[in-house]
């Protein structure tokens, strides 16, 4: 087959001034669903502003690449421009550039060695609730069957394995209310925060090495809130706590660990409280799976860990390995200046297609 070459990139600036902020992906499913019309190799499945394609050809083995249609709201980079091998604009590299790849894909492999599920959905970038892989999820749990997923997030076309997690957690210190000028009669809770904050200063992050790839744990501050009036001693703080976690721990592992750090400065008798107010599992790299060790065998390169969260995690959750491997470099996501350029759109795609070719 012939290179894709510039098509790629004038297929992802399509995709790029088609506007698809979180929540009106509408036009971008429509675009999906109207590119693939004349593959007969797929059936095609559209629900709300998602779109699901299969192959059902007997294969005994399925694979699933998905990405996600919706971007951030703009900030002045609305419309596409292409400077040479560079296609610049809101969601080029997160991920418009992957979602070219895996129309490009669908269409040329008419034959896969492997089943293949391809799914373009919705609301990835806002409040998980609102995913188009559970709405997908909700209405036919089948389509997102398979023996292990790749996600087309933005990865400079290197594998990134599984992904960490997330905690955010609330602490809440009290204290006892006196007016400030008779602050001896009461406690300062807002004071309280001083060996609070230099317990989660002094965090000393693990970097466990799974599957050949380190992870790096991660705790911040993210929040504070506190104070009734400016002539009255605080009774009360709160604190919120941004914990990115490995999966080689469970939820429940990496809150106590938190717990455990935070203990020093927490006083029941004040009222003190840590509660997990909510919370992204963590994925395992599972690349010991053929289907994922081919694809690292395909990209050429050694992978490295996925240190944020993606929704790998929602499929590895429901027994589906799953891995990152996308064009655009993450470093890039969501800001003015993101592009995407030719050299990884074209190297993401020879790639994905030597692994669902089988000639990984």
């Amino acid at each position: 087959m012939s290179s894709p070459g510039a098509g790629l990139l004038e297929l992802t600036a399509e995709l790029v001034d088609i506007p698809s902020v979180s929540h009106d992906e509408g036009g971008a499913a429509a675009f999906v669903a109207a590119t693939l019309s004349g593959a007969d190799h797929l059936e095609i499945t559209r629900i709300g502003h998602n779109v699901v394609s299969r192959t059902s050809l007997g294969r005994p083995h399925r694979l699933l690449i998905a990405g996600h249609l919706d971007t951030v709201p703009p900030n002045g980079n609305e419309h596409a421009v292409i400077d040479g091998d560079r296609c610049s604009g809101l969601g080029a590299a997160d991920m418009k550039g992957g979602i070219a790849v895996m129309l490009e894909l669908a269409r040329r492999v008419v034959e896969p060695a492997v089943d293949m599920t391809y799914v373009w959905y919705a609301c990835e970038e806002v409040e998980q609730r609102y995913s188009g892989l559970i709405e997908i999820a909700g209405v036919n749990p089948d389509l997102l069957a398979a023996d292990a997923a790749v996600f087309a997030e933005p990865t400079s076309a290197l594998v990134e394995a599984g992904c960490q997690g997330v905690l955010r957690v609330a602490v809440r210190l009290g204290g006892q209310r006196a007016h400030t000028a008779r602050s001896w009669m009461g406690v300062n809770a807002i004071h309280r925060l001083g060996l609070l904050l230099e317990l989660v200063d002094g965090f000393v992050e693990r970097r466990p090495v799974l599957d050949g790839c380190e992870y790096r744990e991660a705790l911040q501050a993210v929040r504070i809130d506190g104070g009734i009036a400016n002539n009255v001693v605080p009774d009360e703080v709160r604190l919120v706590l941004n914990h990115r976690y490995a999966p080689d721990r469970t939820r429940d592992q990496a809150f106590e660990a938190l717990c455990e750090l935070l203990a020093p400065a927490i006083d029941v008798r004040l009222g003190d409280q840590v509660d997990l107010e909510d919370f992204s599992p963590a994925a395992a790299p599972h690349l010991d799976h053929p289907l994922l060790a081919a694809l690292v065998a395909a990209s050429g390169s050694a992978p490295r860990a996925k240190l944020g969260w993606t929704d790998v995690s929602f499929l590895s959750a429901r027994g589906v390995p799953a891995a990152n491997f996308g064009p655009g470099s993450p470093f890039l996501a969501h800001t003015a200046g993101e592009w995407v350029g030719r050299d990884e759109l074209e190297l993401a795609l020879a790639s994905l297609e030597k692994l669902v070719s089988g000639r990984a």
